[in-house]
Formats: C-alpha cells, sequence, structure tokens
C-alpha cells in the first residue's frame, strides 16, 4: 500500500499512511507466535535455504524470523519509513535480509526467483488484478504462496471490544471493528488461479500489558495511520483511562490465527 493511498472498500476511503504507525508497530505489535512458525515449518514453509519473499513486510517481523530458521529472505514493503525501522532490527539482530521498498503490485525480482511468498495480514489491501500475475510470475514452479492471518477477537473479549468502540468514537470510517471470527477453508479469490495445498486455523491467547496494548491499538490504521496527531494523543489519553477498569496491569488476549498455503495451479493457466 502507498503511502497516503486510499480504498474505497476500506474505511470508507479514508487515507492511510502505514508510514505513521513505523515506531508504535515495530515497538508494540507482535507478530504471530511460536505456533504460526511451528506450523509453518511443518507444511514445508520457512526452512533452511529456502528463497523466501515476504510481502507488504512491515517492520520485518516475519522476515526476521525466517531468516533465523536460516531461509534466505527478501521483504518488500511500500513504506519507506516502516522498511527502515525493519533494517534496524534485522542490523540489531545480526540478520542478513534484502529489504526494498515496492508495493505487491509490482515486484522487482526476476521470474521464476522464489521457493516462498508469505504475506501475514495485507492481502487485503493489494489489486489482485496485479498481485496475482506477480506472484505466479516470481514463484518457482510449485513454489508457496502463504497467506496468513492474526486477528484479535472482539466477540470473544471484552477489552477488545471497549478498545474497539473507543476507535469507532475517533474514526467512525474504521471498518475492523466486530470481526466475527469466521474463517473460509479457501478465499475465494484463489479458486480460479491457485490450489490449496495446507490450511490451518486455531486460537491463542497473547500477552499484553497496559502499555503494549494501547501501543497496539495506535498503531491500527484507524488510528495513527488515519488520523490527525491531535487525535492519536487524544486517543491514546482517553484509552489509558479506560483500561484499568477494564483489566490488570498484565492480561492475555485471545487471536485467532490462520493460514492458507496455495499454489499456482499450472492447469488453470
Amino acid at each position: 500500500m502507498m503511502p497516503d493511498q486510499t480504498f474505497d472498500h476500506i474505511d470508507a476511503g479514508r487515507p492511510i499512511d502505514w508510514g505513521k504507525t513505523a515506531q508504535d508497530y515495530d515497538r508494540y505489535r507482535p507478530g504471530p507466535p511460536d505456533s504460526f512458525y511451528h506450523k509453518l515449518s511443518a507444511l514445508d514453509v520457512g526452512l533452511a535455504d529456502q528463497q523466501l519473499l515476504d510481502v507488504a513486510t512491515g517492520t520485518g517481523l516475519l522476515a526476521r524470523r525466517f531468516a533465523q530458521q536460516g531461509a534466505q529472505v527478501c521483504a518488500i514493503d511500500v513504506s519507506a519509513e516502516q522498511i527502515e525501522m525493519a533494517r534496524i532490527a534485522a542490523k540489531r539482530g545480526a540478520l542478513t535480509i534484502d529489504y526494498r521498498v515496492a508495493p505487491a503490485e509490482d515486484m522487482p525480482f526476476a521470474d521464476k526467483r522464489f521457493d516462498i511468498i508469505t504475506a501475514n495480514q495485507c492481502w487485503y489491501y493489494f489489486n489482485l488484478q496485479y498481485t496475482i500475475p506477480e506472484v505466479c510470475r516470481i514463484l518457482k514452479p510449485h513454489g508457496k504462496l502463504v497467506v496468513s492471518y492474526f486477528n484479535f477477537m472482539p466477540r470473544l473479549d471484552p477489552i477488545v471490544r471497549a478498545s474497539e468502540q473507543l476507535v469507532l468514537k475517533y474514526n467512525p470510517d474504521w471498518s475492523g471493528a466486530d470481526w466475527d471470527g469466521v474463517v473460509a477453508v479457501q478465499p475465494r479469490w484463489s479458486c480460479e488461479v491457485f490450489k490449496l495445498v495446507g490450511f490451518f486455523v486455531y486460537d491463542e491467547q497473547i500477552p499484553f500489558t497496559r502499555e503494549s496494548w494501547r501501543g497496539r491499538m495506535r498503531a491500527l490504521r484507524g488510528i495513527a495511520a488515519s488520523l490527525p496527531t491531535d487525535q492519536v494523543r487524544a486517543f491514546d489519553l482517553e484509552h489509558k483511562k479506560l483500561l484499568p477498569a477494564l483489566a490488570g496491569e498484565q492480561f492475555n488476549i485471545w487471536h485467532r490465527i490462520y493460514a492458507y498455503i496455495l499454489q499456482p495451479d499450472l492447469l488453470a493457466s
């Protein structure tokens, strides 16, 4: 997603700039837990020496983990600020990752380059008319696309529900609230081009403190990526006052984690 780009199907077309969230995103937004990577490894994703591309990498959480597991990792994002955070974190961890500023719709790589392409919590933002052909172009024969999600669950968790209501007070256009938790076995967009070769879905509690949950909520597209700085501060102050009535200093938040492992259907192409 390009900085200040708008999407008719997201948040009533309100401009979104993930670069404005980069610091909170890096510090407070957790990536999927260890169990997620263990399940992917069992499905031959993220293995040592695989050529792997993480698309819309943000601050590089998945890219770093796959590099730690021995994969040869490239990662792209259209936010230069997010990529800068990702490079700093990789350097801090002594990891070699090829980070580039680029969109999913026009990936700067040669044909048949990658064994694996991952896209976590981001597929919703892509123009699939261009992204799907690019994925098929740069995957090796029998390569895999992994589209995954890591969502908190407002219908199971009163802390999430109350925090989301506060987000809507400041940004009524935010369309990410009240997720129902329903997960399709295979997404419709994939059926004509890809075959499903793996799938999992499960729930896990993720630990937070009041401070880290505040940071996690600031990093939403509906807050720091969309609102003026003074409104972000006002939201955060009100959220800080709200949380002691909802939770202790430390608490867990239920998340639903799921992933589709897909291969281009050569018969369809």
